[in-house]
């Protein structure tokens, strides 16, 4: 650490227009551990959460190094991004046989979300393995069920000649 002195004088020729004392104050605390160091603006969970989930190519050569920070002062994240990406790479070249494996890895030593995340896997393992590795989709079925199903809603909204049944009258007279 260099003297208060010099981090004075360094500050000041950032602009800082104060005295020396605080910044005396400061170094002191440091000295004697009851005070933390400053620390830098930590960027928020969403843009953590996109850096981690985009190809290893994407990020900017600042967004690498803010995550390489970030990973370096959290462990717990350094952990997640490391099995969120072995996750992502299983899923995108279609690894099922691989995903045990993974699901081990994370029941030793991974963050509670990412833990549960796994355990919610484990459910139906038989259909997430298949989903991984097989090459057909539901998707366009899934799609054309919900197609007609909003088609047939509106048949019935828009179409005067569908009316609903009188209800039966249950009174004597």
């Amino acid at each position: 650490m260099t003297s208060p002195t010099d981090l004075y004088r360094e500050i000041r020729d950032r602009g800082y227009q104060g005295s020396d004392q605080p910044v005396r104050t400061y170094v002191a605390g440091l000295r004697t551990g009851t005070i933390e160091p400053a620390r830098g603006a930590v960027p928020r969970p969403r843009k953590i959460t996109k850096w981690i989930m985009l190809p290893r190519g994407a990020l900017t050569r600042h967004e690498e190094d803010e995550l390489l920070a970030i990973r370096l002062a959290c462990p717990d994240i350094a952990r997640a991004c490391d099995l969120a990406r072995a996750f992502h790479d299983l899923l995108q070249h279609r690894r099922g046989h691989q995903l045990l494996a993974w699901v081990r890895e994370v029941e030793r030593e991974a963050p509670a979300p990412i833990l549960a995340f796994a355990q919610g896997l484990c459910l139906d393992l038989d259909a997430v393995t298949a989903g991984l590795t097989l090459p057909w989709s539901s998707g366009i079925v899934e799609g054309n069920v919900n197609r007609i199903i909003l088609w047939n809603q509106n048949c019935q909204e828009s179409s005067p000649w569908i009316q609903a049944q009188p209800e039966a009258n249950t009174s004597s007279t």
